[in-house]
């Protein structure tokens, strides 16, 4: 086996742990980092593996491959976010990061969709999306580049909760969760153009009141306050699509079905549609090539719908920098 010092060709951390685990004889890798921070490897480990985008096989037959996309998925624990992420992780040439609050339930998700999926390249990520320092700490962390950011975090209190920085946590959750995510992230996700942002929102939308996003006026009513976190959702979709656009980011919006969760229990239902149904639009915004390019829509069963939401170009602004001005809070 011939080496090839001069010829470099990316991997994932996880995967050069794999290797090193898997063949233990074989002393000859050479490491070195790039601007991102991510790992590469001479052309030695070529040889052993297959092409960037082509998971190869350990010895015990787990896919440990070069790979060519990293997606992160907020909310992974969740019955949605997790059959997204481990759809994702089905799929060749997929690294995905779960960000989870929870760190056993995360260690569980991440556990289960390795088993399912064979793909060791899953792991997590602990975060707080209420809060944007949590968020930001996790940027700061983030080495490697970022070609998918999945926006699916969500909770609905049946009492009006507030964040340590006193921001009502719906709001806090589900709205500016999505916005600092994609706003904290967007210099990653510009790097690795091109890029995509999913927004999980809904059909069941609306009530938006931008003189009192967090109730302090309104009586609370967490329905209320998930329709209008969800009708902000596809607000803030068409806003950022935008801004990102000439970078080579697009960003969409979809409705995942009405799926039984943790979630639509607490807003008083339940849900006929399955977790990976209700994951499939997602998956397919993130990964498939047909919507390459598409961006600032929304989506129902992978059929692009009218958004008047995203119509009102004045309230979507009015949002943005609703949204914009909670960062002099954190």
């Amino acid at each position: 086996m011939s080496l090839k010092p001069q010829t470099f060709d990316p991997i994932p951390e996880a995967t050069a742990r794999v290797a090193e685990a898997a063949f233990p004889k074989l002393n000859i890798y050479m490491w070195r980092r790039d601007k991102f921070g991510s790992l590469y490897t001479d052309g030695t480990f070529a040889e052993l593996f297959p092409a960037q985008g082509q998971p190869a096989q350990s010895p015990s037959g787990q896919r440990i491959g070069i790979l060519n996309r990293i997606a992160l998925v907020t909310g992974a624990t969740g019955a949605i976010g997790e059959a997204i992420a481990r759809q994702l992780a089905a799929q060749d040439g997929y690294e995905v990061v779960l960000a989870c609050r929870n760190e056993e339930k995360a260690q569980q998700a991440v556990e289960e969709i390795r088993q399912a999926t064979g793909n060791l390249n899953a792991r997590y990520e602990l975060v707080d999306v209420s809060r944007r320092s949590s968020i930001q700490a996790l940027v700061d962390r983030w080495r490697g580049p970022l070609h998918i950011l999945i926006n699916n975090a969500a909770v609905s209190p049946r009492q009006r909760r507030e964040t340590p920085e006193g921001i009502e946590l719906q709001f806090a959750t589900n709205v500016l969760g999505y916005f600092w995510m994609t706003q904290l992230f967007s210099e990653h996700l510009k790097k690795s153009a091109a890029a995509r942002v999913i927004n999980v929102a809904s059909y069941w939308a609306g009530d938006l009141d931008l003189t009192d996003l967090e109730f302090k006026r309104r009586r609370y009513n967490n329905g209320t306050a998930y329709r209008q976190s969800k009708q902000a959702n596809r607000m803030l979709t068409v806003a950022f699509a935008a801004r990102l656009k000439s970078a080579g980011v697009t960003v969409n919006a979809c409705h995942p079905g009405d799926v039984n969760s943790q979630l639509s229990n607490d807003l008083g239902f339940g849900g006929q549609t399955s977790p990976d149904a209700g994951a499939n639009t997602a998956v397919w915004l993130a990964a498939d090539p047909s919507v390459q390019g598409e961006t600032g829509k929304y989506f129902e069963q992978r059929r692009m719908m009218r958004c008047r939401f995203g119509e009102d170009r004045a309230a979507v602004k009015a949002l943005y920098e609703a949204c914009a001005s909670y960062t002099l809070l954190q």
